[in-house]
């Protein structure tokens, strides 16, 4: 007698994942709903200062899988959070993006910057670190200047600029690397980063005991050198 073939099951169609929810009719358990998961503020924070590339969104996570962004990174488009888009030749690259609604979590990054920056003692040897994570910190130091403009910041690590006062464009408060024509610059040391973003010291008091240079003339320099206003 032939043996019988065992015919194979036929395969269901996969169903979409269902996103973890706490059920809870509260709007910080919604907002956690859409942000709690590890790494997505993380990525938000490499989002808010423009458009990223997969590539350069995985090199400033360390430690992040390229599986597991690439399930945030889709999981924040299914929410309404980002949106992928292809530039414009010669680029011709696919960059990720924040929606109205992400940048709507600037406020949120800048609050738990504050929060959590008088826990960052001494640099552990497993930490990284890249120059742009000091920028939400720092913003809180700068609030409140009278004359807005680009700062572009110096730090070890590298550099990034920050768009401070009224004039600053919603969702470019920070960028990476050098500005192109920054109406200021500001010099300073990682330690020096944290106690202006812990309240520790003022910048003007930086400036004086030499921790951090104001380099510019202009009336912004002039503001962050003296901690007072430069109008005419």
């Amino acid at each position: 007698m032939s043996r019988l073939r065992r015919m194979p099951r036929q395969q269901q169609p996969a169903r979409p994942a269902r996103r973890r929810s706490y059920d809870q009719f509260c709007a910080t358990a919604r907002a956690l709903d859409s942000v709690g998961d590890r790494w997505t503020l993380l990525i938000v924070r490499e989002l808010l200062a423009g458009p990223r590339r997969y590539t350069d969104l995985h090199a400033d996570l360390p430690g992040v899988s390229t599986d597991v962004l690439a399930s945030r990174l889709k999981d924040m488009e299914q929410g309404g959070l980002a949106v992928r888009r292809r530039l414009p030749p010669p680029a011709a690259a696919a960059v990720y993006e924040l929606t109205e609604r992400g940048l709507g979590l600037l406020p949120v990054l800048t609050a738990l910057a504050a929060w959590g920056a008088p826990s960052l003692g001494e640099r552990r040897p497993t930490d990284a670190v890249r120059a742009h994570w000091f920028a939400l910190p720092l913003l809180r130091a700068l609030d409140g200047l009278t004359h807005g403009g680009v700062l572009e910041v110096r730090l070890p690590e590298g550099d990034f600029h920050i768009r401070t006062g009224a004039g600053a464009e919603e969702g470019k408060v920070y960028g990476y690397g050098p500005a192109d024509r920054p109406d200021a610059c500001l010099v300073l040391g990682a330690e020096a980063a944290l106690e202006l973003a812990r309240g520790a010291c003022t910048l003007a008091a930086a400036v004086e005991d030499g921790r951090a240079e104001v380099l510019g003339e202009g009336p912004l320099a002039v503001e962050l050198r003296d901690g007072r206003s430069a109008r005419t």
